[in-house]
């Protein structure tokens, strides 16, 4: 039911933006149209290769091991390795999350995943390397990653504390 929701209300935006764009003009509007066709064509591939990935990933990942790592009983522990298996992940959200949904799908906590994807989210190291450093100054890349250091493990500390999704 929530799936529907959520479907039901982007689609609602969707069409509420369609409508803004068009109280500006036609062209505007096929314009838009165009470039969201053209983005969406562009990404259809990746994510049917991160959804059937994450189908292999998940079942090349032994589950007694992924259970006892990163399963709902491992803990403080879980959270830890998850936090930093994110920030060793390389790539965009087709990979972080495929990776994120094969590990939920063998066994690992929500919590634990949680904490993967918000540190991945946050400082994906390689991403940092690539991007970050090369166009910030170092001293605010590194602020910003100390300054953010706690939240993957607060976010799973919250999720703990909420029960298990």
């Amino acid at each position: 039911m929530i799936s529907l929701t959520v479907t039901l209300l982007l689609w609602a935006v969707a069409a509420g933006l369609a409508l803004a764009v068009v109280l500006q003009g036609k062209l505007a509007f096929h314009m838009s149209a165009r470039l969201g066709v053209l983005e969406f064509l562009r990404l259809l591939p990746r994510l049917a290769i991160g959804v059937i990935g994450s189908g292999y990933i998940a079942a090349a990942l032994p589950p007694d091991i992924v259970s006892q790592w990163l399963g709902p009983d491992s803990g403080p522990l879980g959270v830890v390795i998850a936090t930093l298996a994110g920030t060793l992940t390389p790539g965009g959200p087709v990979v972080g999350f495929s990776i994120g949904a094969a590990a939920l799908k063998g066994g690992a906590g929500a919590p634990q995943v949680i904490a993967y994807s918000t540190a991945w989210a946050l400082f994906a190291f390689p991403r940092l390397l690539a991007f970050e450093l090369p166009m910030m100054p170092p001293r605010v890349v590194w602020l910003r990653v100390l300054v953010s250091l706690p939240i993957p493990l607060l976010a799973a500390a919250g999720a703990m504390l909420i029960g298990r999704p």
